[in-house]
């Protein structure tokens, strides 16, 4: 009998956000949203900021915020590694809105391109932040 399901690991560099089983996963890969079932081809890709869904195995979903990272797919493991990962239910819409302003203000005043490269990165990773929260939220609300 084929294995149905795919061990995944979530980790930051603080912490393992999730490790577990799963029947799916759905990521935002370098060039578009991957989905993995178990035995799925290896691959190896960056992955930019946005949301991992995971399925489990009873069908319920759980989702964790990544700040861009890499991703690695074995057959029957996933491997996500970023420096920052968050659960999504611990995301606060607000809070990231309010840091979004704050780099939209040092991008106003950003003089180099290098001060201006780190602050688009930090206002992209912030917005898909709070994408995912919103995301997250409106999922709640509905069940």
């Amino acid at each position: 009998m084929a294995n149905t399901t795919i061990k995944v690991d979530v980790v930051s560099a603080e912490e393992s956000i999730f490790s577990g089983e799963a029947k799916l996963v759905v990521l935002p890969g370098e060039s578009g949203e991957l989905g993995i079932l178990p035995g799925h081809t290896p691959l190896i890709s960056r992955i930019r900021p946005g949301s991992v869904k995971i399925v489990h195995t009873d069908g319920t979903e759980e989702m964790v915020f990544v700040a861009g990272g890499l991703l690695e797919v074995q057959p029957y493991a996933v491997t996500v590694l970023s420096d920052t990962a968050i659960r999504a239910a611990d995301l606060d819409e607000a809070k990231a809105l309010k840091a979004r302003e704050k780099a939209q203000e040092a991008l106003r005043n950003a003089k180099d391109k290098a001060d201006i490269a780190v602050v688009e990165a930090e206002l992209a990773m912030l917005a898909a932040q709070a994408h995912v929260a919103r995301q997250f939220a409106k999922r709640k609300s509905s069940h």
